[in-house]
């Protein structure tokens, strides 16, 4: 039975995971996702995880399909009151189903729980059909750098930056506050190092996966896990599958290109994380700059429009793992 650990974030990284958890249903393979934790954020009172969230909703059937993220069905009369009462954020919006998994996780936290603890007894009501895990159990949290009109530099929460301004803001860096204490959750790092493959899914590069990469001992694990290390390009045509990847790249100085994210993971072989890449067919001109940079690439279509299309990249990226773990 092939043990497959997805690194993921975000509802891209939800709808991938989704395709992976297709094939396994097929295959018998077992499923463990190493979500991004760097969105969390304390929101009045309340712990809020909304990349372990975004993939337990949309494994669990329960996410809104139409806007992309929280739970279908949803009221936000508790939100329409905070901000009434002037708490909280007006331009985050929570909905009520959804306050009940944030106070359900802050209720657990405070019993003592470890975020990964809390996690599976959360996942035990949607039966996501996968092991879902955080990077970590600690709070590092991604912050940004902005000027702002003054001219003046200060640090915000991704969630402001990302979705009260839309990135539109002199941005300068992304902090991971707490990370030089932080260490991964020993569950996570377990499901890379006992792996039959580690995928990269087709998230940020710089603020999901990439912030899960930066949590001190986790490029390690990569790099000496004994499984194929096997990433999918977020950027197709030049463009992001989708979110705001070209711009959060900008800010790094990396080109908005599937090529230069494949060089910016870097191959193993040279001290990077990646022993493959995938890219979409229109960027096949791409492959022998990427082979020559030491890291196997083939291409397929890359767009995740249903369950089915995921599961085939998936299915490739577990092909290209077979064909680099060849003698």
């Amino acid at each position: 039975m092939k043990r497959i650990t997805i690194l993921a974030g975000g509802v891209g990284g939800a709808r991938f995971v989704r395709g992976a958890r297709t094939l396994a249903q097929a295959t018998g393979a077992e499923i463990t996702v190493v979500a991004n934790t760097g969105d969390d954020l304390w929101l009045t009172g309340l712990r809020v995880c909304p990349d372990l969230d975004s993939i337990m909703y949309s494994l669990g059937g329960a996410n809104d399909t139409e806007r992309g993220w929280g739970r279908a069905g949803e009221s936000e009369r508790v939100s329409a009151e905070l901000t009434a009462y002037g708490v909280g954020w007006p331009w985050f919006t929570l909905g009520d189903l959804d306050l009940g998994t944030h106070i359900a996780r802050t209720a657990l936290l405070r019993e003592g729980l470890t975020l990964t603890e809390v996690t599976q007894r959360l996942c035990l009501r949607w039966n996501p059909g996968v092991r879902l895990l955080p990077a970590t159990n600690d709070e590092v949290e991604t912050h940004v750098e902005i000027v702002d009109g003054s001219g003046r530099t200060q640090l915000i929460h991704f969630e402001e930056w990302w979705v009260r301004h839309r990135g539109n803001v002199p941005t300068r860096r992304f902090v991971h506050r707490g990370i030089e204490s932080s260490s991964p959750a020993p569950e996570a790092v377990e499901a890379i190092l006992s792996a039959d493959v580690v995928l990269l899914a087709p998230s940020n590069p710089v603020v999901s996966v990439g912030t899960i990469i930066a949590l001190p001992g986790m490029a390690a694990a990569l790099r000496t896990t004994a499984a194929p290390v096997i990433a999918v390009s977020p950027i197709i045509g030049g463009s992001p599958v989708r979110g705001m990847a070209d711009i959060c790249l900008g800010v790094i100085g990396v080109d908005v290109s599937a090529a230069a994210v494949g060089q910016h993971y870097g191959a193993r072989t040279q001290g990077g994380l990646l022993d493959g890449w995938l890219v979409d067919p229109v960027d096949a001109g791409d492959l022998p700059l990427l082979e020559r940079a030491g890291i196997p690439a083939r291409s397929l279509p890359l767009w995740m429009n249903t369950d089915e299309d995921s599961a085939a990249i998936v299915a490739g990226a577990l092909q290209l793992a077979g064909e680099v773990r060849e003698p």
